[in-house]
């Protein structure tokens, strides 16, 4: 069978989402809902993608590329919006018609709606299912001989008669045409329904008059045909997609100790032997290695992980940290930060913009940014570099081997060599050569007497 034209519908204004957010654009485990149907259509060997969009073009920009894009210039439906995409098919081979809010649609559903089609030579199939809850779906007709005679549309009351409304088998929103017969069938569709619309199922119907084969192929996953209407339908869906991205990650070796409380993208990419633990939140570009443990309680954006890496009750955005790092409780690690091999970031230590060298400790209550740090280096409990002169962000440069008292600041732009060392309570703001200790703090002097003058002070005032 050669490869479908895939014509993906995206128009609908969605207007039971109550967002100003178009509804395929609304976030499913971290890709928008009409990047699901595009990514299933892709790996099922689709020829092209054609996306049909709204009047305002809401989706201009936003969809991957080399996908195209076709307007429908009103709200007419489906059957409108697959006439707008006619334009751009070319008569021959199949097309295939998938639906922007049903994204759990699997490259292996489309693939057995493809052979079931071939194997029927059919003009169309159309893809059922049995739903216990059918509200809102077309339900399919069957004629006696058991093919599919009618699909009868529920959008409103009206539209289908209570025997009709109490069959259980639903249109899936997705069909196989064969390109010649859609094309011929498609100026021939009528809106004369309750809504005013063409609906595409009609093509189906005008082909069965026309003597040509209509098929109907059952798909054994319901999951796989779940629209979104609604916020309530989106969280059922985001449940059956978040289950089933743990379960794949499980099989490939990855513990996850709580699904229930476990988040994870389908962009995030787990190496074997990596623990997930409870209440994390894994997004986007997330990448770990083998044998890292992440969380309890930690949210890791678009971050790369490499082996043996642990990172706990954390957060961190755009950051990269290298094999046997450590990093946590409580540390936040910001865009730009890189934490070379065997480093460790600890607890309450906020680290941006910074390279921290292989083997290096920054252990707690520090503030690191816009800094280069060397191999070997300790940095005290307190030590904050100064980056910010209230124009313009300056980097601070720390050699290998530095040892850095508490309480330090370092104000940028400024070096420490290779060996150096600072003394707590210090704010440095000269180069410390390598091997020289730093010291910048006032000579310490007391008062004697000083309590009971303050204890006669507030005698006096109590008077």
């Amino acid at each position: 069978m050669s490869a479908p034209t895939v014509v993906i519908l995206a128009a609908g204004q969605g207007t039971r989402m109550q967002s100003a957010t178009p509804k395929v654009l609304h976030d499913l485990c971290g890709v928008p809902l009409i990047g699901w149907p595009i990514a299933a259509a892709r790996t099922a060997g689709a020829d092209r993608v054609i996306v049909v969009d709204g009047p305002q073009q809401p989706l201009a920009g936003l969809l991957p590329e080399g996908i195209e894009t076709v307007v429908q210039p009103q709200a007419d439906g489906t059957g409108g919006a697959v006439r707008a995409a006619a334009p751009l098919l070319d008569g021959a081979g199949p097309v295939l018609v998938l639906s922007g809010d049903v994204p759990l649609v699997s490259a292996a559903v489309i693939g057995a709606l493809l052979e079931a089609h071939s194997a029927g030579g059919a003009a169309a199939t159309v893809a059922t299912a049995l739903l216990d809850d059918a509200t809102g779906y077309g339900r399919i007709v069957r004629a006696a001989d058991g093919g599919l005679e009618r699909i009868v549309e529920t959008k409103v009351a009206g539209d289908a008669s209570a025997e009709e409304l109490a069959i259980r088998e639903v249109n899936a929103g997705i069909y196989v045409f064969e390109a010649a017969a859609l094309l011929a069938a498609l100026p021939r569709l009528s809106a004369d329904n309750a809504q005013g619309e063409f609906y595409l199922p009609e093509v189906l119907a005008l082909l069965r008059a026309d003597g040509a084969v209509v098929a109907a192929h059952v798909v054994d996953d319901p999951a796989a045909v779940l629209g979104i209407n609604d916020r309530i339908q989106l969280a059922t869906v985001r449940d059956i997609a978040r289950a089933r991205i743990i379960e794949d990650h499980r099989r490939a070796g990855v513990d996850v100790i709580d699904p229930g409380s476990t988040f994870i993208d389908v962009t995030v990419e787990l190496g074997p032997d990596t623990v997930v633990e409870p209440f994390t939140v894994l997004r986007g570009a997330t990448r770990a290695g083998a044998g890292c443990r992440i969380g309890p309680s930690t949210t890791l954006t678009d971050v790369v992980l490499g082996d043996d890496v642990v990172i706990v009750h954390s957060y961190a955005v755009d950051a990269h940290a290298h094999a046997g790092v450590r990093v946590g409780p409580y540390a936040y690690l910001r865009p730009g930060t890189v934490l070379r091999e065997g480093a460790k970031v600890g607890t309450f230590v906020e680290v941006k913009n910074s390279d921290i060298g292989p083997g290096t400790k920054v252990p707690h209550l520090s503030y690191i940014g816009d800094a280069d740090v060397g191999a070997r280096t300790n940095l005290g409990a307190g030590t904050i570099t100064a980056n910010y002169d209230g124009f313009h962000k300056h980097r601070t440069t720390i050699g290998d081997g530095v040892r850095g008292g508490v309480d330090v600041s370092l104000v940028a732009p400024v070096s420490l060599g290779d060996g150096a060392w600072t003394a707590a309570g210090s704010t440095i703001t000269d180069d410390v050569p390598p091997g020289a200790l730093g010291v910048a703090r006032e000579r310490q002097r007391n008062v004697e007497g000083f309590a009971e003058r303050r204890a006669a002070d507030a005698g006096e005032d109590r008077s």
